[in-house]
């Protein structure tokens, strides 16, 4: 694996509080718009060649914020930055989210063909997602879904999601269970529904996040796409465990990331790895390979460490080692399905640490059907059919020192009988589980000194 570059940043700074009108002087409380001044910031710093513009202490209300090359965004200590719920600030524009070619609001913070680029600090930076996300009544107590009600929006038929305005109950109901509805409905009426992710990085070189807590998203928090030289240290990313599609950070089709030292909280998969969904993945046809993701804490998340589903173009060579993953759903979790087509291989998991995991400590699902895994079905038991560019393909992936204090199975795996998993194997890992190992459509799978519950695997 090559070294990945940092961005290269020149040493003039400016503050946001430079950039304040007469009537925004004190905006510092939260209560005024300062939209204008972080553009007119950016646009000072790139004139120049770039630099770093210094957000201080206090609480910053704002519309998107553009990141241009050669710049950083650099957050105080008590700096805290929220983005306006406002809809029409964040106008519809032509993206990617889940791995199709889309339209969706525009990210509260985007970059997009941008080098050298970096946001720092040890401020917080909220999306206010909670006025733009559904919620389900099963995830959450009484009390919160109260407090809910009292918001206004609106309620599905049955009275059990909570929606933040009709036009999002009418895009829900022509996408079902995906994100992507109707597309004759009118973008305007449904926008709510075409909620964004916090942070949008688009074909982006030399990219550095650091110290800072990104919280409380629309949609995912993190999304480097199609970026080269990421590298992401001792940041913080929470969501609210029942945020739909509250994901911490998602690496899609990147190369050359390095993330270390990181905590997550969060409300769907924490640490998840994609390459783009179906024809349109395939198309694209840039895996997410060169990954080390080492000491990083989860611990809440539908999965700890994540590839799939979305991984049409394939992932390689990405090592996680020295992570801890406390109540996860999942601790290191495979998924895909026919049609993603794909190839995943040459992953290494080491040294993880698991405690009180809900359902499995490891997973293989190639089943997958876009439910949690504490809601998945017995194994699916399908007759084979011809492999294509639509099948996905699963091997060479190897863990070693696994610890897993805790779960409701130790390994599971679903594979396919027209491609079963290859060259997985298992060293030196103890689990402590209600169940043992169930695999189904895998080539012999190697296990080495593993223990579930004190017993031998073999």
């Amino acid at each position: 694996m090559r070294r990945i570059a940092e961005p290269s940043i020149p040493g003039r700074s400016v503050v946001l509080t430079d950039f304040l009108s007469e009537t925004t002087a004190h905006a510092w409380d939260g209560t005024i718009l300062c939209t204008d001044a972080f553009s007119a910031a950016m646009d000072h710093l790139e004139s120049l060649g770039g630099g770093k513009l210094i957000v201080p202490d206090g609480i910053w209300l704002t519309g998107p914020v553009t990141l241009r090359s050669h710049t950083e965004l650099h957050l105080s200590d008590n700096a805290i930055i929220v983005f306006s719920p406002d809809q029409d600030l964040y106008p519809i524009i032509d993206t990617n989210f889940e791995g199709l070619d889309v339209r969706r609001c525009i990210s509260p913070i985007n970059a997009t063909g941008a080098t050298d680029i970096a946001i720092t600090g040890r401020g917080i930076i909220d999306g206010s997602g909670e006025h733009w996300r559904e919620l389900k009544k099963r995830k959450v107590g009484s009390d919160t879904w109260k407090t809910w009600l009292k918001k206004g929006g609106v309620l599905s038929d049955k009275g059990d999601v909570w929606y933040p305005d009709e036009g999002y109950k009418k895009a829900r109901a022509t996408a079902g269970t995906l994100n992507f509805p109707d597309p004759g409905l009118d973008e305007q009426e449904i926008k709510t529904f075409l909620r964004p992710v916090l942070v949008s990085l688009r074909n982006c070189e030399r990219v550095l996040l650091e110290g800072v807590t990104f919280q409380n998203s629309p949609a995912w928090n993190l999304h480097p796409l199609w970026c080269k030289d990421v590298t992401i240290r001792d940041i913080i990313v929470r969501n609210p465990h029942y945020s739909t599609n509250g994901d911490g950070i998602d690496i899609e089709s990147c190369d050359g990331v390095i993330l270390t030292g990181s905590s997550f909280d969060v409300g769907d998969d924490a640490i998840c790895i994609k390459s783009g969904k179906d024809a349109d993945g395939r198309a694209h046809g840039m895996p997410c390979r060169n990954l080390i993701i080492k000491g990083c804490t989860v611990y809440h998340g539908h999965g700890g460490f994540v590839i799939g589903s979305e991984m049409s173009g394939g992932a390689e060579n990405i090592w996680v080692s020295n992570c801890r993953f406390i109540g996860t759903d999942v601790g290191l979790r495979f998924k895909s399905t026919r049609g993603r087509g794909g190839l995943v291989h040459d992953i290494w998991c080491d040294h993880i640490w698991m405690k009180d995991i809900v359902a499995q400590a490891v997973t293989f699902n190639l089943y997958y059907a876009g439910v949690a895994a504490t809601e998945m079905a017995d194994a699916e038991q399908e007759a084979a059919v011809p492999v294509d560019e639509t099948t996905p393909e699963f091997r060479d992936i190897h863990f070693s020192d696994l610890v897993c204090s805790g779960a409701k199975q130790a390994i599971y795996v679903n594979g396919l009988p027209e491609l079963p998993l290859a060259g997985v194997s298992f060293k030196d890992c103890v689990f402590t589980a209600d169940k043992g190992v169930e695999v189904h459509y895998s080539e012999p799978i190697d296990f080495d000194n593993v223990t579930v519950n004190g017993e031998q695997i073999r």
